[in-house]
């Protein structure tokens, strides 16, 4: 697949992207990073100039397209700024042959026909099939209570997002905790944002948003959360001891990427994965796993 893996995990949250290369590997999908890609914007370059953001986006399409290979992503708030980027691309035809023109200095084009672009959450369950990713679990995670934290990106606006042909996606994350052995805490914040879009501009509110969810999440009796982004991860683990005092009690739970849930689920050890990079100690979740069967 062409690989997008954005730019959090590649500079804030290696761990991701080291744990998606395990992960990729041991399922058997072969990776075709776009290293020339840019960065997806956010939705930030977008609310400034609309233009450039859709022209940054129309480009990695168009690297994708080079590989003749569908386009998967690992992170979630890429996903969103991506898909509104395309829905206006294949909606005019006319903006799309006006951003092809800048892209054509570089011997690039989009073209909408037959292209997608799907989160590694979306890959696993539409393409990849969880009957058989179950079939490669070699350490269920049973007894270990999941929180998912969905967040906002894959799951809203569902016009743009593909839920009139996969109605389901926003009870993926669920389906995979359960397929892994896990059992799903469900909880109050599971579906909603993470508060990091506005931390910039009112930290307060932000770290309240997040304390808010974790703490939730706690009390449901959580062992963990887990994420498909990485923006989401770094307000609800990298934030958490400040959040912890926005809220005003003791946090520390443990918050997961997805390639790491399921990297342990195969087999992988917590080093491996690069759990000892997270802010929220992982040792309860470490303490929680089965041997893996030599």
């Amino acid at each position: 697949m062409s690989y997008w893996p954005g730019c959090v995990s590649r500079g804030f949250t290696t761990e991701l992207h080291g744990s998606m290369a395990l992960v990729a590997e041991r399922l058997g999908i072969e990776l075709v990073e776009l290293d020339r890609a840019n960065c997806c914007g956010a939705g930030v370059i977008a609310e400034h100039n609309q233009e450039l953001a859709d022209t940054l986006n129309a480009r990695t399409f168009a690297l994708a397209q080079q590989e003749g290979l569908p386009m998967m992503n690992i992170c979630s708030t890429c996903q969103g700024a991506q898909s509104e980027c395309q829905q206006r691309l294949d909606a005019d035809s006319a903006y799309r042959a006006h951003v092809n023109e800048t892209l054509a200095d570089e011997g690039l084009t989009y073209d909408p026909e037959g292209f997608s672009n799907k989160n590694f959450l979306w890959v696993l369950v539409e393409d990849y099939g969880l009957d058989r990713l179950e079939k490669l679990i070699t350490r269920p995670l049973n007894g270990l209570r999941v929180g998912p934290f969905y967040g906002c990106y894959i799951l809203r606006p569902k016009h743009r997002l593909g839920y009139g042909e996969h109605p389901d996606r926003d009870l993926y994350l669920d389906r995979l905790i359960k397929t892994l052995g896990g059992e799903v805490v469900e909880y109050d914040g599971a579906r909603k944002c993470c508060g990091f879009p506005v931390i910039t501009m009112a930290r307060e509110v932000s770290l309240r948003q997040s304390g808010t969810h974790v703490g939730d999440a706690l009390d449901a009796g959580a062992d963990c959360l887990v994420t498909p982004c990485p923006l989401c991860h770094l307000n609800l683990d990298m934030q958490q001891p400040e959040a912890a005092k926005v809220v005003g009690r003791e946090l520390g739970l443990a918050v997961l990427h997805l390639p790491q849930l399921v990297g342990l689920a195969l087999g992988f050890e917590p080093k491996q994965l690069g759990m000892k990079r997270h802010i929220a100690s992982t040792k309860w979740v470490e303490q929680r796993l089965q041997p893996v069967p030599a």
